[in-house]
């Protein structure tokens, strides 16, 4: 199941640079930002009175609440940061850029979270993506 989700997840990634581009020609990227976050939000939230999930929120513990909250700030900086640099740049340079989070990821949850299965596998796969995502965003003189 986590495979599916995860490849749905990369699908509308991949879509959402697009659309986005096309919706901030000729808007304030922080604007369309905003906007964006105002559907995300009324999805989410549609989302969780469908599934019926929602009475599970008063079982949050302190804690996880914390580190939502830090994770949501992280993801609005990364919004902003990420409409800007498309609203100027070119996608085809941003988005690999952008997607260089995964290098990061990588990196923190053998540090964090101990992740070390097929370490060496890990590490070269990841320094091969870097390797790519430098080759994406290189010009040539």
């Amino acid at each position: 199941m986590w495979l599916t989700a995860a490849i749905f997840s990369a699908v509308f990634a991949g879509l959402t640079s697009i659309l986005a581009k096309c919706g901030i020609k000729k808007t304030d990227s922080d604007v369309a930002t905003a906007l964006r976050t105002i559907v995300v939000l009324l999805f989410s939230w549609l989302m969780v009175l469908v599934s019926g999930s929602a009475p599970s929120i008063t079982g949050i513990a302190a804690k996880s609440w914390l580190f939502l909250i830090l994770s949501g700030a992280a993801t609005g900086a990364s919004w902003i940061c990420y409409f800007k640099a498309l609203s100027i740049g070119d996608v085809n340079k941003v988005v690999p850029i952008d997607k260089s989070s995964t290098i990061l990821s990588v990196l923190l949850a053998i540090l964090c979270f101990g992740e070390t299965n097929h370490l060496a596998a890990k590490l070269f796969g990841t320094a091969l993506l870097g390797v790519g995502i430098i080759l994406m965003v290189e010009r040539k003189q």
